[in-house]
């Protein structure tokens, strides 16, 4: 059931979703160079869906662009668009049609790193520098009791992802050269797990960096859901306990966004109640509050609206959230099913989820 996992937080971060009228309020508090591409006479903004022409399941998201964006899901299925979601090129590496693909880093248009998820040789990085056209493998798994679950990188050529607990101790492999090898770190900075912890491979977003150094991954499964903080690219880690349901192996902390922080979860079982599924911080991590009025449900992703450092969106099966006070209230804005979300430095917005569903965040006219 690993495969199922899902959970999200942050250090300034959010999980919120965002459309209409809530769109415009966060729109309009970005700085005016943000704002450049806007069209005249917003008055709000929405979910707008794009046709993916296929059924897969996408967990994986990266944003570039308002224009480009990859998504990565189920039967080994990877996209591109480079034209705002109008056409989707179908870029995914060949004969991997078993693989489940949960994350997926690009640093532009043309260079980009998938993880595939599983148990021993099932979990598998690619990385492509031709947009797709060629993939290599560069990364294959082969310790049976590990189980990668998300990726992330510092820059162009710093990274790190995450392994569920071997032998009591989370794993973590590292890139120094842009995914193209991995070396498997030492373990002896890594707290130990808690009896059935793991991390959800939900969104893409259980891992994730911030500057040059600094990382964080969510965890649940076990008796308290938790925030793990490097400042070392991965080499030793703290930990911290957080107020988002936790003790069932379906609830935990999902996602995960840092400016400051924020953190998003709950029980990812349709109709189970998950009353605290927001989190905030305000020290890097190193404590947690729940929000004041969080998300209705469950939620998986979550991002900073740019150049924003109030306005969240964050996302699940059962909707989509927003919050413009850094994270203490949510509103929900769209009652769309998506499991991850992303923003790209031009206020370019995107979500994606079950059922080939794609969207981006754009501005409606009067």
């Amino acid at each position: 059931m690993r495969d199922q996992k899902i959970m999200s937080m942050m250090r300034r971060v959010v999980a919120v979703g965002l459309c209409g009228a809530a769109l415009a309020t966060a729109v309009a508090a970005a700085p005016a160079q943000a704002r450049q591409a806007r069209p005249e006479g917003v008055s709000g903004a929405g979910w707008r869906l794009k046709d993916s022409g296929t059924d897969a399941r996408f967990r994986g998201l990266a944003a570039v662009s308002r224009t480009t964006a990859w998504v990565a899901g189920s039967k080994g299925t990877v996209l591109l668009t480079r034209d705002g979601g109008r056409d989707w090129r179908d870029v995914s590496p060949p004969g991997v049609e078993g693989l489940e693909f949960r994350d997926i880093e690009a640093f532009d248009g043309r260079r980009a790193v998938v993880l595939a998820i599983g148990e021993g040789e099932a979990s598998r990085v690619f990385r492509t520098d031709d947009a797709g056209a060629t993939w290599t493998e560069t990364f294959r798994n082969t310790d049976p009791r590990a189980f990668y679950d998300c990726v992330t990188f510092f820059d162009a050529r710093n990274g790190i992802a995450l392994s569920d607990p071997v032998e009591g101790k989370y794993r973590v492999l590292a890139t120094g050269d842009g995914g193209r090898s991995w070396r498997v770190l030492p373990s002896d900075g890594m707290p130990a797990a808690q009896p059935g912890e793991s991390a959800f491979a939900a969104s893409g977003q259980c891992l994730v960096s911030a500057g040059r150094r600094d990382a964080w991954f969510a965890t649940g499964g076990a008796a308290t859901a938790r925030v793990f903080h490097s400042a070392d690219r991965g080499r030793t880690w703290t930990v911290a306990d957080t107020p988002l349901p936790a003790g069932d192996p379906a609830r935990g902390a999902f996602g995960l966004a840092f400016r400051d922080a924020r953190a998003v979860g709950g029980d990812y079982r349709a109709g189970q109640a998950s009353p605290k599924a927001a989190a905030v911080t305000a020290d890097g991590g190193a404590g947690w509050t729940e929000a004041a009025e969080p998300p209705p449900a469950y939620r998986s992703g979550v991002t900073w609206l740019p150049h924003s450092r109030r306005t969240a969106l964050a996302v699940g099966p059962t909707g989509t959230d927003v919050t413009t006070d850094g994270g203490r209230t949510w509103r929900t804005v769209d009652p769309g099913s998506y499991d991850t979300v992303d923003c790209a430095p031009d206020l370019g917005c995107w979500a994606a989820g079950e059922q080939g569903r794609v969207a981006r965040l754009e501005p409606t006219r009067h």
